[in-house]
């Protein structure tokens, strides 16, 4: 019966944050909705407010990169939208500069680090890009942190942060107007960083009175 009020609990914030339109997590919270109980402990959902301490990007090796000239390469990171080189490294840069982007203005409220690990970046292939279109498939896992004491606030947890990728003509006129792939996928993730950051977070009460 506990394990099944947590799985209720999760599943309402989850419809919670669903249902909100994202503020910034500069933003003073609105007030608690309590969503269930755990150990005789009640659960709340509370709209956070964060000042960005530090975000850390990484790129795991693991992961399998394709350069084939494919319309669909069975590989976890795929990307034409820099010149041939370490994809590792170009993937991170991106990252790097959405998180800024979407973090922007972050400054008041609990202080954090932001930890991202990139799962999936499934770009466009030259043959997808100049033809049939598809999808920019971005996954990553997310971890807040308080910045003093490191305790983990949020996550880890998987981010899908897909997005329609353009084709043929469309992508040719897109460029010509200098939406180019980088540019797409960053505006992209600096979307989804922002309004996974303003995302209702689950605690219980008495560890929110605590923080008061």
């Amino acid at each position: 019966m506990r394990i099944m009020r947590v799985f209720t609990a999760f599943a309402l914030v989850g419809a919670l944050g669903a249902c909100m339109s994202p503020e910034p997590a500069s933003r003073a919270s609105s007030e608690p909705a309590v969503l269930g109980q755990l150990g005789g402990a009640q659960l709340v959902a509370i709209q956070p407010h964060y000042a960005i301490k530090g975000i850390t990007v990484r790129v795991p090796e693991t992961l399998k990169v394709s350069e084939a000239n494919l319309y669909y390469p069975v590989a976890d990171i795929v990307w034409r939208g820099d010149p041939r080189g370490n994809r590792y490294e170009q993937i991170k840069a991106i990252f790097d500069a959405a998180a800024a982007q979407g973090t922007a203005g972050m400054n008041a409220g609990q202080a954090v680090n932001v930890e991202i690990e990139v799962t999936r970046f499934h770009a466009q292939t030259e043959k997808t890009r100049y033809s049939v279109g598809g999808t920019f498939s971005m996954h990553f896992l997310m971890t807040v942190r308080d910045a003093a004491t490191d305790a983990i606030i949020d996550g880890p947890r998987e981010v899908d942060a897909d997005t329609p990728a353009a084709g043929g003509e469309q992508a040719l006129a897109e460029e010509a107007q200098g939406l180019t792939a980088k540019v797409v996928v960053t505006a992209r993730l600096a979307e989804v960083i922002a309004a996974e950051l303003a995302r209702p977070v689950l605690v219980s009460a008495p560890a929110l009175l605590a923080a008061r």
